[in-house]
């Protein structure tokens, strides 16, 4: 796999680690110049129809989650290697060690270094679980440790699709029994308890530096998880607190509705710790913890010598009463001002949330969080960091988890990443203007192509990649398209001639061709507003927009009436005197005697 390049983009440059599904390459991204991390899928797997469906869906659901305690996915893919269809997933390249390396190189962790680990895994795992992702495989090699001591929980979405087959693949995969829960050594149902369970265990071996169970193969450690119940975690590390104890044991119930129903109950007793310091009263607890266990100090401390002298006996019997009535009393006072107190507060009570922990989150996400809790969010400035993608939150004024009233300000510096340069909007700019703006940030045009646009004016920009407020390094290039105008088309000339005008104006316009002149004449053999002749032959093939001109027929044309102009009776000759109808016979005859005469002639 050395030296191949995946998608065309991702060059692999070495291997760094391997799995029980899939081997993990540090590649280089060609196309943003930086270095990321790739999963690639273990051959044995692939011809699994099934789990390569799992596989990619899980994948995409891994791909949508955004958290800073969560490794980035970038890409989801598959290369065709040995003409066998191999997918992969591009993730964030973390520099650090795994949870697991930390705890076999230091023998165990300290209470505080459990807890500060045990809430950041906690609230990556309520991230997915409210995006409706369910980890199934959470231990502590596939948890990340960055060199600033930040975690990252990996590979979620790919356990989930191997769980049908995680007790059959490999050795590496079966390493997973000691850390998931009895229903999934079952092969029951598993839901966000299950994680749950598995923290437990995570947070049992980092303050403990053991496992709760082992055996001598892998189907005994399973059972253990069933049968069996875990040694307490203070039998081993006497440091431990018994809030802590109390909790770990809570997540490694056996029931799935003993343990915690959510990662938002364990977070609040976590946080309890912090706030108050290891050494709190245990009723501070959050009220879902677990029944805890008296110390076998206070149980002795409650016998009463039976062989006591009765003399001594009485007095001890005296000396109690008193005691007890003066603690009645001292109780009766401390209530009456305890819920004094209160009900004077009450009065004055101000509404308060708690700051959420937004650091990493994209600004908009991490503005509407602010703001759906009644706060104002506000950006105070830009900063480079080595930490945050750009565009993510690189500061919050107030830390997560302080309590502030409704209304209060949260401010955050936004980051611009290591020497990122943030690249400006070129749409609908000319290439000559692109260049120059690109020039005073550092960054240059890279490849120009052209197509057609019946939106933007020829010559302008309507395109670009990466988009405009995408974070890139110095030097970068832009690729840019631009518009050619208006599309250019070949269509056929119809036949229009005796059409009603109407009709074949929208004919014109259904081709994108453009209306002439329109010039009406007489005709008396073509009917009024018929088309009686086209500027342009139909068949013929021509470009759009062109004109057609049109004659169209006025009906036949009217002519004024003509008539034969007559005497007045007044002109006529007085003295002509019509003929009898005798004479205009005989006249008749004559002609017709002379016709005859002729014809002979």
């Amino acid at each position: 796999m050395i030296g191949l390049t995946l998608g065309d983009r991702y060059e692999i440059l070495e291997e760094v680690g391997q799995g029980g599904m899939a081997t993990v390459y540090k590649a280089k991204c060609k196309l943003l110049n930086r270095y990321v991390a790739i999963k690639i899928l273990k051959e044995e797997f692939i011809d699994d129809k099934n789990f390569m469906k799992k596989f990619k869906r899980e994948s995409q659901a891994a791909a949508s989650l955004s958290h800073p305690n969560i490794l980035n996915v970038y890409d989801v893919g598959a290369e065709t290697i040995n003409e066998k269809n191999i997918p992969y997933i591009v993730m964030e390249f973390i520099e650090g060690k795994t949870l697991k390396q930390i705890i076999v190189e230091r023998g165990r962790l300290t209470v505080d270094e459990t807890i500060y680990y045990s809430r950041q895994i906690a609230e990556a795992i309520k991230h997915a679980h409210i995006n409706n992702v369910i980890h199934r495989d959470i231990k502590p090699q596939n948890i990340m440790i960055t060199k600033d001591n930040r975690v990252k929980v990996t590979d979620f979405g790919i356990a989930r699709a191997a769980s049908s087959s995680t007790l059959t693949v490999s050795s590496n995969v079966l390493g997973s029994v000691h850390y998931f829960s009895p229903e999934q050594a079952r092969g029951g149902y598993t839901d966000e308890t299950s994680d749950i369970y598995s923290l437990g265990i995570t947070m049992y071996e980092m303050v403990t530096g053991k496992l709760p169970f082992t055996g001598e193969n892998l189907v005994s450690v399973a059972l253990k998880h069933v049968q069996e119940e875990a040694v307490s975690p203070r039998e081993l590390n006497k440091d431990i607190p018994s809030q802590l104890e109390a909790i770990i044991l809570k997540c490694i119930q056996k029931n799935q509705g003993d343990r915690y129903p959510s990662l938002s109950a364990l977070i609040t007793d976590l946080k309890g710790i912090e706030l108050f310091g290891v050494d709190i009263p245990e009723d501070n607890l959050n009220d879902e913890s677990p029944t805890r266990i008296i110390p076998t100090e206070e149980i002795d401390n409650l016998v009463e010598n039976s062989e006591e002298p009765l003399g001594k006996k009485k007095k001890k019997d005296n000396n109690m009463k008193v005691t007890l009535l003066a603690i009645g009393l001292a109780f009766l006072l401390v209530s009456t001002l305890f819920f004094g107190y209160f009900r004077l507060k009450g009065l004055f009570k101000v509404e308060e949330v708690t700051v959420p922990f937004i650091l990493g989150m994209e600004e908009e996400e991490a503005r509407q969080e602010i703001e759906d809790l009644g706060l104002e969010f506000k950006v105070v400035g830009l900063v480079k960091s080595e930490e945050f993608e750009p565009g993510q939150v690189a500061s919050q004024s107030v830390e997560a988890g302080t309590k502030v009233r409704k209304g209060f300000t949260i401010e955050v510096t936004i980051s611009e990443g290591q020497d990122m340069v943030r690249v400006p909007s070129l749409i609908n700019k000319s290439l000559e203007e692109a260049q120059a703006d690109l020039a005073e940030l550092g960054l240059s045009i890279g490849t120009v192509s052209y197509r057609p646009s019946d939106v933007t004016p020829k010559d302008l920009i309507i395109k670009q990649e990466p988009e405009a407020n995408t974070y890139l390094e110095p030097g970068s290039k832009i690729n840019v398209i631009i518009s050619e105008g208006e599309e250019i088309r070949k269509v056929i000339m119809p036949r229009l001639i005796g059409q009603n005008i109407i009709d074949a104006k929208n004919a014109l316009l259904s081709l994108d061709l453009t209306i002439g002149d329109v010039i009406e004449q007489y005709s008396d053999s073509v009917e009024t507003d018929k088309v009686i002749w086209q500027s342009i032959e139909s068949g013929t093939e021509l470009e759009t927009k062109t004109k057609v001109d049109l004659y169209v027929s006025k009906g036949p044309e009217k002519k004024p009436d003509e008539q034969e102009p007559t005497e007045p009776e007044d002109d006529k000759d007085k003295g002509q005197e019509e003929k009898p109808e005798e004479e205009e016979e005989k006249d008749k005859d004559q002609d017709k005697d002379k016709d005859e005469e002729g014809e002979k002639d």
